[in-house]
């Protein structure tokens, strides 16, 4: 057991390389360096200068353009800068873009730490701003690798995120990465190494930085449910952006559910124009576009999900003939939550109207995504005795039937150049064979991943006992008084107790598996299903809690000595990243309380 003097060291010393999530190696000093406007920039040899109505950093040349005020052979990088591209995307811009967003944050969005220094004690704690400054004069950054389309609209480990960062005593600064999503991450660990200082500038004090850094999953992801309550483009846009300072990669998107359907297809218009909750609460191809390369330019990429044969009861108000189970009583029998509703499996229409679905979506996001999750979930064979062209209850009878709709569903999804995805009820519940390309999403634990795995497919893990982070908030259904009332007393969900930042992060998605089924776990998602949560709350629901499952996903569950990494470490770095997100704009909960950010380390406040 670890002596207080010793943990209270490791903790000192662990406080001091707040980084988030943790890179795989790291090594700093205790040397400030400033860092301001004429910051220069390279990317493999050009110069990345900045400008504004004030000043810029680009030097003066003969070759100045007079209408923008630019050499020619230089990449501007310039405040809010909006990359271009999009289905054919450039590195260039792509570094341009991150560039622009890193500077943003840690000349314009950063914070004054007074939370980490003990109480009364930032001015005289602080580097002094009367002594002679060293600035950090350049940051050159160097892409080894060229990308490819797969960079932009990855499989899992297609791409090869890793980076080094290195920062000298002298202030020169450099980033090499492969790819330049590599090169993001990096921008974006550079960006957490400065504080702003409480009369203004910008500084750093753990010169000289070294860190050379690469994710543990391939998959780091969030599931955002936009069906039950419409979510705003630029909540979304700010999720993405959130994910994105995390090393987060991939944002599941549920569109649609049995209770609203937000998203526009052209060939089907009906579907919103009945479906959706009110005119405008809906996503149009130009916005799923947007949401698509908004991400993209961040290192994400959007998974779209249309969930079947289940939570699809809405299209009944536009297709009633291809429905089965809408509007029925009582719900519990019939469906997981009202209001029910299933797509017919026997009914001859079903496919047609299927092709002309997918035909007109599928097209239009296979340009920026490699994935497309058909879902699968929570399918009720009790709704199949209501359907007039099944007519019974009977797994005999519904798994064949479910079977062929898999099976012509995914050759939908292939045809389009993508990779089917579904929930684990697909092949697990309901022994529905599916491709061996097809990744599996398990919801129900980790017995259910160590039997999908030992079966030999692909898992993404959304343990709901680990990463369901709607839970634990308590009762969204009304409860009659009398009987029902002393049942349900006090009211809770079905999933509590609640997902706390702990226990998001002492979960390990490949614990107890063999090396073998390991290797088949592709990382994993923090769900959240949007009964109760919209864009009012979300920020709070979905961060600090995410950025845990985040580091788990990035940097592992362990350490390099194969240590399960511990809340002292954590707890620190996640209440200074915490003030991070906040200052750019993300209302994320508090870690704890300011005393325990001020006590030192991480002892001031434990059991």
């Amino acid at each position: 057991m670890l002596s207080k003097a010793v943990l209270s060291l490791l903790l000192t010393v662990a406080s001091v390389q707040a980084i988030w999530p943790i890179p795989a190696t790291i090594e700093t000093g205790n040397s400030t360096l400033w860092i301001g406007e004429g910051l220069s920039v390279t990317y493999n040899g050009d110069e990345v200068c900045w400008f504004s109505a004030s000043k810029h950093s680009c030097p003066p040349d003969n070759t100045m353009d007079t209408n923008n005020a630019l050499p020619p052979w230089q990449l501007p990088w310039i405040r809010n800068y909006v990359a271009s591209g999009g289905p054919k995307f450039s590195s260039k811009e792509i570094v341009k873009g991150g560039v622009s967003r890193a500077m943003e944050a840690i000349l314009d969005d950063n914070f004054v730490p007074w939370k980490l220094y003990p109480r009364m004690e930032l001015e005289t704690t602080e580097p002094s701003l009367r002594k002679h400054k060293t600035y950090v004069s350049c940051l050159d950054i160097t892409q080894t690798g060229t990308d490819t389309t797969k960079t932009f609209k990855p499989l899992a480990g297609d791409v090869d995120e890793s980076y080094n960062l290195t920062l000298g005593t002298d202030g020169k600064a450099a980033i090499s990465a492969v790819s330049s999503t590599g090169v993001l991450r990096g921008l974006e660990t550079f960006s957490q190494l400065f504080f702003k200082h409480s009369e203004g500038p910008i500084y750093t004090t753990l010169a000289p930085v070294k860190i050379s850094d690469t994710p543990q999953f391939d998959h780091r992801g969030i599931l955002l449910d936009v069906s039950r309550n419409y979510l705003p483009l630029d909540t979304i846009y700010r999720t993405i952006d959130a994910m994105a300072w995390n090393k987060m990669n991939r944002l599941h998107v549920h569109a649609t559910d049995s209770q609203s359907w937000p998203l526009e297809i052209p060939a089907l218009l009906s579907l919103h124009q009945k479906g959706a909750y009110a005119k405008g609460k809906t996503y149009s191809p130009k916005d799923v576009t947007a949401i698509h390369m908004y991400a993209i330019q961040r290192g994400v990429e959007v998974i779209m999900e249309i969930d079947t044969p289940g939570h699809f009861g809405v299209v009944a108000l536009s297709y009633p003939d291809i429905m089965t189970g809408w509007g029925a009583t009582p719900w519990s029998t019939y469906c997981a939550e009202p209001p029910c509703g299933q797509i017919q499996l026997n009914n001859s229409k079903t496919d047609p109207f299927l092709d002309k679905l997918m035909g007109d979506l599928l097209p239009r996001v296979a340009p920026y995504t490699a994935y497309f999750h058909t879902g699968g979930d929570e399918v009720n064979f009790n709704e199949y005795n209501l359907d007039p062209t099944v007519r019974t209850n009977d797994t005999a009878v519904i798994v064949p039937l479910l079977q062929s709709f898999i099976d012509k569903h995914h050759a939908r999804v292939r045809k389009a150049g993508l990779v089917p995805m579904v929930w684990e009820e697909i092949p697990a519940s309901y022994n529905v064979t599916i491709g061996e390309d097809v990744v599996v999403q398990s919801w129900l634990g980790d017995a259910a991943i160590k039997s999908l795995t030992g079966q030999g497919h692909k898992v993404i893990s959304s343990n709901y006992n680990y990463w369901y982070l709607d839970c634990g908030r308590g009762q969204w259904l009304n409860v009659a008084e009398g009987e029902s009332f002393a049942n349900n007393w006090p009211f809770n969900d079905w999933c509590g107790p609640t997902k706390s930042w702990r226990l998001v992060y002492s979960y390990d998605p490949r614990a107890g598996l063999t090396d073998k089924e390991a290797k088949l776990v592709l990382g994993g998602e923090v769900g959240a299903w949007a009964e109760t949560i919209d864009e009012v709350n979300l920020d709070s629901i979905l961060w600090p809690r995410s950025s845990a499952a985040g580091e788990v996903l990035w940097s592992g569950r362990t350490d390099a000595a194969g240590l399960n990494r511990t809340q002292f470490d954590a707890a620190p770095r996640l209440a200074e990243f915490r003030e991070r997100m906040l200052a750019r704009g993300v209302r994320a909960d508090p870690v704890y309380m300011t005393f325990c950010t001020q006590g030192g380390n991480a002892s001031t406040c434990s059991l």
